[in-house]
């Protein structure tokens, strides 16, 4: 990246309170396009995109080093599927039935890749039509179980991505996926986990994604409080269930043709159709710009929680403890990991703020690399958006009602020395 022009623009690291939430509609439906890399920045992205959490579309010319793009497509932009099953066959992945509601998504199964390869060419043969219906490879964490693939490289627009950084270090999980699936096939109308940021390049294919700036998806509530499953469908129109669908904008139409990449603001919510046979590769990320956004986000969660739960309040002596419970099993952490969670971001920045950054080192540490990469003034953003909202956790009653004493460092003594170490960079 251009660390000289990133560097500079040390305005782009003001500390401008909640802007990381600001969603504003795009004039005109307008989203941006961003044809070269060689005269587009990270600066240019985190001032125009990250920050007022705009939506934006790369060009194929992004991708075209991938070796997905080279060896997983044919010469007519056709999925390879000989190639995936020499590579991939013996793999089990999940796989999505477009064609059935299950709550508010469609249920999944497991199954091995080369049966759903031979399920989706048999698709294609009978004119996309299937008595099993429209089955979606969907969520497949192909990075964590190849890992020696050269599949892609992770551009370094999306480079500061602490979701992968921290379940990385806990060795846990990871929010890197790839999709697969035939023409038809589509995902219902969501927001991404933690309201995060997320990434989406089509290896080949084409999408179509209705895009909703966060805050929209209030007036597509029915009068029961409940998002909808498609927001295509005719029932929505009907009053007496959706009071306020009338006072809801159009959605932001995006059709992502084959090697771009789409952008996904945090927290706006979405619906994507698979226009021709398709395969993408997504990141899920939230970084100092929008860490704010997660924390709101598990607040509400718990207090979703709490509402639900509120008449076993005073018969159940660790109601507050099992209500972090249910919310770690519906959104897959609890307050206590997410202080877990900030404190091995802010570490993986003193380290780097207080020792310096040794080449070799680095090299074999994939975090500090890329805390390298984007260099010491965006490690010292990231501490100050962190210890905004480790303050407010630490002040947070919820979490000060919780068994605290297997927390280590304590909250009060990561704060001290995030704050200690913010106030030496800036000497």
């Amino acid at each position: 990246m251009d660390r000289a022009t990133f560097a500079c623009s040390t305005a782009f690291f003001h500390d401008s309170g909640n802007s990381s939430q600001a969603s504003l509609g795009l004039p005109g439906g307008h989203v941006d396009f961003i044809e070269k890399a060689d005269s587009f920045t990270y600066s240019d992205f985190f001032r125009d995109y990250l920050i007022p959490n705009h939506p934006c579309v790369f060009s194929a010319k992004f991708t075209e080093e991938w070796g997905s793009r080279r060896n997983w497509v044919t010469w007519d932009g056709k999925p390879n599927f000989d190639h995936l099953l020499q590579e991939f066959g013996e793999a089990v992945v999940p796989v999505a039935n477009c064609d059935v509601k299950e709550y508010n998504s469609n249920p999944k199964e497991q199954l091995p890749f080369k049966e759903y390869v031979k399920y989706w060419r048999e698709y294609i043969r009978n004119g996309y039509r299937s008595s099993r219906g429209c089955l979606y490879l969907k969520d497949w964490h192909l990075s964590r179980a190849f890992p020696e693939q050269d599949v892609y490289t992770t551009p370094v627009y999306f480079s500061s991505d602490w979701l992968n950084e921290y379940w990385d270090a806990v060795a846990v999980d990871d929010y890197r996926f790839v999709y697969m699936g035939p023409k038809g096939s589509w995902t219902p109308f969501h927001a991404d986990v933690f309201r995060s940021y997320s990434w989406s390049a089509n290896i080949c294919g084409r999408k179509k994604w209705l895009l909703y700036p966060a805050g929209q998806e209030e007036f597509l509530r029915d009068r029961h409080g409940t998002l909808p499953f498609d927001v295509t469908a005719p029932g929505l129109r009907d009053r007496r269930i959706y009071p306020r669908y009338s006072q809801s904008q159009p959605p932001l139409e995006i059709v992502q043709e084959a090697g771009e990449i789409v952008f996904i603001p945090s927290g706006w919510h979405h619906q994507v159709y698979n226009l021709e046979d398709t395969i993408s590769i997504n990141h899920n990320w939230v970084n100092g710009c929008n860490v704010a956004v997660m924390w709101c986000f598990l607040q509400d969660e718990l207090a979703a929680v709490q509402r639900e739960i509120h008449q076993w309040k005073d018969p159940m002596d660790d109601w507050h403890l099992q209500c972090q419970l249910i919310m770690k099993s519906c959104t897959g952490i609890d307050y206590k990991e997410f202080y877990n969670f900030l404190k091995v971001i802010a570490e993986n920045r003193i380290s780097v703020l207080e020792k310096g950054l040794d080449e070799e080192a680095s090299a074999r540490n994939a975090p500090k690399a890329a805390i390298s990469t984007l260099g010491m003034l965006h490690a010292v953003f990231d501490l100050k958006r962190a210890a905004k909202v480790l303050t407010s956790l630490s002040a947070n009653e919820d979490f000060r009602k919780l068994d605290l004493t297997s927390l280590s460092p304590s909250p009060e003594a990561l704060l001290h020395h995030l704050k200690a170490a913010i106030d030496t960079a800036l000497l």
